[in-house]
């Protein structure tokens, strides 16, 4: 029986079990069969799902199943129409040394921030350059696509977080906190057919 695991990964983390620095293994006592599926910069937060679904992981990682993931941006400064729009149109990044137009994405100012844990340590507050949060919907990831992102158009992040992959999402989630989830449940959550007990 495969087993599935939703993390709110906290700042500072890094998303693999051994290694030096703060790891996965310090947040819970998992079994030796999972690992994350996807991966987390150190300096991002938030929706990291640990599995041993072997599918599951071709599933959510293979481009060809392009499948949403929404993130929330906090970024300096206040980015005007024109911005949100090269970002939904795609914009120039460099991935692995080679230039790299992104794919069509949706990008907002939201109305309503998600009530998020504070951050460990804050983000550096300046009195005199504001900063936004802007929710961006992406169908890849590509290494640290956000922030290059959002930089390419003028606004450096500040803060990161994976908010969902689909439904499924980190909504009332502390920092570091673990919640075991069944195979259906998980699966439609993400939208996917072909949910099947083993």
């Amino acid at each position: 029986m495969n087993r599935y695991f939703i993390i709110y990964k906290p700042f500072g983390v890094l998303s693999q079990f051994s290694g030096e620095g703060q790891t996965l293994a310090s947040l819970f006592h998992f079994p030796k069969t999972v690992y994350p599926v996807g991966r987390l910069d150190k300096d991002s937060e938030g929706l990291l799902l640990i599995t041993d679904d072997k599918q599951l992981n071709h599933q959510l990682l293979n481009p060809r199943f392009a499948h949403q993931r929404t993130y929330l941006a906090q970024v300096e400064g206040i980015p005007d129409a024109e911005s949100l729009r090269q970002l939904e149109k795609g914009v120039e990044i460099n991935v692995d040394g080679k230039m790299y137009h992104t794919k069509p994405a949706l990008a907002k100012i939201p109305d309503e921030i998600p009530a998020l844990p504070d951050r460990d340590p804050p983000i550096r507050y300046r009195k005199n350059v504001p900063d936004t949060w802007i929710a961006l919907t992406l169908i890849e990831g590509k290494n640290r696509q956000v922030r290059k992102m959002t930089a390419a158009v003028g606004f450096p992040t500040l803060r990161l977080v994976r908010w969902s992959m689909e439904k499924l999402s980190i909504e009332g989630f502390g920092v570091g906190e673990v919640r075991e989830m069944g195979q259906e449940e998980v699966y439609r959550a993400l939208g996917l057919s072909g949910f099947r007990r083993k």
